[in-house]
């Protein structure tokens, strides 16, 4: 191989290195972000979120319950969660980036309100469920 071709080859790869990691992401961004999915896609409140809360979350936020008693928020029902806690809404309906349950459950926040707090944390579909469920409206469907 040539010079001129070899030098054309390595500066090729070394594009590819550098961009395809960050069209790769951006990529991810944007389906993460779409709102525009098809009805199958379609998150459900009854059907695909409720379930993880209650798994996952309702014990501490219930009435009695060390997560009810700190915040005020009650995952019994979907009245509960979107009248959020003491201090505010947690859901920033068509936001999953602006909601404070989002960025919770995502450690994007201080880690002394980590949820679940002492407790596994929830899985990355368990993340995306609510994600997708609040940038599509956070709809009581």
């Amino acid at each position: 191989m040539t010079e001129e071709k070899e030098g054309l080859v390595m500066n090729t790869q070394s594009h590819l290195r550098t961009w395809f990691p960050a069209a790769a992401f951006a990529t991810l961004l944007t389906a993460m972000l779409s709102t525009n999915v098809a009805a199958q896609d379609i998150v459900t409140f009854k059907d695909d979120v409720f379930p993880i809360i209650e798994v996952r979350c309702q014990s501490c936020h219930q009435p009695g319950g060390p997560g009810y008693e700190a915040s005020g928020l009650d995952m019994r029902t979907y009245e509960g969660l979107i009248k959020g806690t003491k201090h505010g809404s947690v859901i920033t309906s068509g936001r999953p980036f602006e909601s404070s349950l989002i960025a919770m459950i995502d450690h994007r926040t201080d880690p002394k309100i980590w949820m679940p707090h002492d407790r596994k944390r929830l899985s990355k579909c368990e993340r995306l469920v609510f994600r997708f469920w609040v940038a599509q409206g956070a709809k009581n469907n």
